[in-house]
């Protein structure tokens, strides 16, 4: 795969890309380009849209980006491991970050769900999907993760398929050696769910009920409570280096 380039900016449009083809820009793309980054007509950024790969594209437009020119492919599309985060929400910046580590870290899906002991029932779905944007445009991720509308935890543990991988991280379990634990999951084949709860933890009977699932590994993040956020990337970071595509695998 030809390296990344760190220094280009790079632009999530979503238009088709092939060589040649024009794309308009939205109101805050042109200020991105042209006030934040003080790019004219001429200069060049790298345009990707989850589908088609990465390409080199030019600016357009007389007083104000308004366009860009498709000019050529400096990637090709690659594909993120089959790794949803399963997540009770945070409130207003912590969230962001969390939504931006979990993209940093290769998660394919955000799966927000609901617990007894969830601080924030109500969750801004389209800002979570602007920070996904956001930070796959600066870190040179080519895929976009989805976004699912918060769910109850019992409707969502009786909707996923049964064959897939849960990785429940309860601050509850006893304290063993996650790489070990890990180790032990080496032959996932349909995919990864990686649950975190809130910072009040899960209910007995939310607990219970995890429990029961038929694919279920118990993992334990450490003699220490992490706050939320923390261990998403503690998690993520596990599960990726041992089962994900940090190694070459893809969950």
């Amino acid at each position: 795969m030809p390296s990344h380039d760190f220094r280009a900016p790079r632009l999530f449009v979503d238009a088709p890309l092939a060589q040649d083809a024009r794309v308009p820009l939205d109101r805050d793309q042109s200020n991105y380009l042209g006030n934040v980054l003080r790019l004219a007509a001429g200069a060049e950024v790298l345009a990707f849209n989850g589908r088609d790969g990465e390409w080199q594209a030019a600016i357009e437009g007389r007083k104000r980006p308004d366009g860009l020119v498709i000019l050529q492919q400096t990637r090709p599309q690659d594909h993120l491991a089959d790794l949803t985060y399963v997540f009770a929400p945070l409130k207003h910046a912590r969230l962001d970050y969390m939504v931006q580590k979990a993209i940093e870290m290769g998660a394919a899906a955000l799966q927000p769900v609901l617990t007894r002991f969830t601080q924030a029932s109500r969750v801004n779905t389209e800002r979570m999907r602007a920070n996904v944007v956001e930070a796959a445009e600066q870190c040179g991720i080519l895929s976009i993760a989805s976004v699912a509308e918060p769910v109850p935890l019992e409707r969502f543990l009786s909707q996923r398929p049964a064959d897939r991988l849960l990785i429940f991280c309860d601050e509850a379990a006893e304290v063993q050696n996650p790489v070990q634990s890990l180790q032990g999951a080496r032959e996932i084949g349909h995919g990864i769910d990686v649950l975190i709860g809130p910072e009040g933890g899960f209910a007995e009977e939310e607990r219970a009920l995890l429990l029961r699932q038929p694919k279920i590994l118990r993992l334990a993040l450490g003699p220490r409570i992490m706050r939320a956020d923390t261990a998403a990337v503690a998690a993520l970071a596990l599960v990726q280096a041992l089962l994900g595509d940090w190694g070459g695998k893809s969950a």
